[in-house]
């Protein structure tokens, strides 16, 4: 396929979004900064599935930027892992994409409109980039160019306290990507090098080096810390409860699983499965602070007193089961975390997006604005029904699927008290989704509780679409399994 446009895909789906952005702030009006979004990330979705396939006819794909060969260069390097990702990231853009453009004329003041779209589109950019770069410093310039989006489109929020949300965001992100930055730095000092195909062959040399080992110390607390691993958070409820509609939805879907690729990025390709889990306790540590994620984001979102928060909560706990999958170092351990990093990027962006809904029918998210709500809107709480028992991993839901093949994963290591765990968790889970439905269902709405309107088509086809791609994957799995397999072997087995 060299030779041809094809040949270009990995720059094409970074480079598109970081075009458009400053194209959306030239034309200004919210209508057409839409529609350079919505085209853009359609486009993306294409790109994105074109490359997976071409991954998986070819195997992995390399592109120098500028023609400039590695490890000189900046190389993009595309397998079955990043390639994952990359779908994940593009295809929730795109399906969000018309549920934006209703969400945005509602939440966000129009002389605004255009800068949100742009920096929507510079999020995508940044967390496509991270996905795609084989450069370690490139993957940090990423990093920031999503975070400084992040942290802009959260502080549009619609109340004051998404300011405060922000803020706090930008200061446990700044930190997150300090530590980072150090670990990248330590290993350059040690090899002389940034790319992590050339890393992963130098590093050996050096590897039980004080420095070497401070380094894996640093990226494993600053990856934790971008995809809010339990104690490092504290940041995300706020993030995600105060941000517009979308930016939920997007962030909650995407930005964490791009998180977790990096710290499984780093520890399987770069630094290898020998030093990170056999020479140091790296995986009895990320075990148990997951575990200890699953418990304490189920049993803080049974109290939270926002539908928002709850879902943030969840995500809490949810990404704990991600990284458990992690922890074990096994195939059958990454192939279930490939498959929730998946299915709960359907799944929460769905519920994330039906709060958006919510959100327009009492103008707020708070547990008791939900007060005989399901009365009134009874589909929208059936779709909410369908997310939320994906969340716990009921059959026949997309959430089965990955606690099953975790749970798996971890009878075949004998790791009895984490799966407990995790079924506590689980049933942790079906106690603050039955909170919601009980409040939705079968409490009196307000005397004065205005009488339901008819919900945006847009943002309603778009719930659909998400709670209807879950249900797909529930019933048919094969296919995902398979791309979970080959991305848990690109980590585990292959040479960068």
């Amino acid at each position: 396929m060299s030779g041809t446009w094809l040949a270009h895909l990995p720059a094409l789906l970074v480079m598109m979004p970081l075009m458009a952005a400053p194209l959306c702030v030239l034309l200004r009006r919210p209508l057409l900064a839409w529609a350079v979004y919505q085209l853009t990330t359609g486009v993306g979705l294409l790109l994105s599935i074109a490359l997976l396939l071409q991954v998986i006819e070819v195997g992995v794909v390399r592109y120098a930027i500028g023609g400039w060969a590695p490890p000189v260069g900046i190389e993009y390097r595309i397998d079955a892992l990043n390639a994952l990702v990359l779908v994940i990231v593009s295809g929730m853009a795109a399906l969000l994409a018309p549920y934006a453009r209703a969400s945005v004329a509602r939440e966000i003041d129009a002389d605004r409109a255009y800068l949100f779209y742009a920096l929507l589109l510079l999020c995508q950019c940044g967390l496509l980039g991270i996905a795609a770069t084989g450069d370690a410093f490139n993957l940090f310039v990423f990093l920031e160019i999503s975070s400084l989006s992040a942290y802009a489109l959260i502080a549009m929020g619609r109340h004051r306290r998404a300011l405060m949300a922000a803020f706090e965001y930008l200061v446990m992100g700044t930190i997150g990507g300090t530590f980072l930055l150090i670990g990248i730095g330590l290993m350059y000092m040690m090899t002389g090098t940034l790319n992590m195909a050339d890393l992963a062959e130098r590093l050996p040399a050096v590897m039980h080096t004080r420095t070497i080992e401070a380094a894996l110390a640093f990226i494993v607390v600053g990856a934790s810390l971008k995809l809010a691993l339990v104690p490092l958070h504290a940041w995300l409820p706020g993030a995600y409860g105060e941000a517009p509609s979308v930016v939920s939805a997007f962030l909650a879907a995407t930005a964490t699983k791009v998180a977790v690729y990096v710290l499984a990025r780093f520890l399987f390709t770069v630094f290898g499965i020998g030093f990170a889990f056999g020479t140091l306790p790296l995986g009895d540590i990320l075990m148990l602070l997951s575990v200890a994620a699953m418990l304490y984001g189920a049993v803080a979102a049974i109290f939270a007193d926002d539908l928002k928060r709850v879902l943030a909560w969840s995500s809490v706990g949810q990404i704990g089961y991600i990284v458990l999958g992690l922890s074990l170092a096994t195939f059958d351990g990454l192939t279930a975390s490939a498959l929730h990093l998946f299915n709960h990027a359907l799944i929460k962006g769905g519920l994330f997006a039906m709060a958006g809904l919510l959100m327009l029918q009492v103008g707020g998210t708070r547990m008791a604005d939900l007060a005989g709500l399901a009365r009134r809107l009874p589909g929208l709480f059936v779709l909410l029904l369908i997310g939320g028992l994906g969340l716990v991993g009921v059959p026949l839901t997309a959430g089965f699927v990955s606690k099953w093949a975790l749970a798996q994963a971890l009878i075949a290591e004998a790791q009895w008290l984490p799966l407990i765990a995790m079924l506590v968790s689980s049933l942790l889970a079906l106690v603050y989704v039955g909170r919601m439905i009980e409040i939705a269902w079968f409490r009196e709405p307000p005397e004065d509780a205005p009488a339901a309107t008819p919900t945006p088509l847009a943002m309603t086809l778009t719930a659909w679409t998400l709670v209807a791609v879950s249900l797909w994957v529930a019933v048919d799995s094969g296919p995902l399994l398979g791309l979970a397999q080959a991305a848990a072997t690109a980590a585990l087995g292959v040479t960068p």
